[in-house]
């Protein structure tokens, strides 16, 4: 799958996001559900806006993290997006450290 394909099937993602990325990895799962309901929204927009945020605004560095988890991964879809995720997470966790 090309990156292109990952990234419109990231947001294209509905309910079944949750059976694809929950039992993957249950504590991102779990973080992004509370970010998801802090900012009033579900796992599956939090997540198509991961997506969004990344592309848009992810430095080269964070580009190349990735790709080296998609090339090593055994599913490189999932490990794309669980590294928007958490990209996206570790940032609003800065933005709320910050605002404290």
């Amino acid at each position: 799958m090309m990156l292109g394909e990952i990234l419109t099937a990231a947001r294209k993602s509905g309910t079944g996001i949750q059976d694809w990325l929950a039992p993957a990895e249950p504590e991102i799962w779990a973080a992004l559900g509370q970010a998801a309901e802090a900012e009033g929204m579900d796992h599956a927009a939090y997540a198509r806006l991961a997506v969004a945020d990344f592309s848009n605004n992810a430095p080269e560095e964070d580009w190349a993290t990735m790709m080296s988890r998609i090339r090593d991964a055994r599913d490189p879809g999932q490990a794309c997006l669980l590294s928007m995720i958490t990209w996206r997470l570790a940032k609003s966790e800065k933005k709320c450290s910050h605002n404290h």
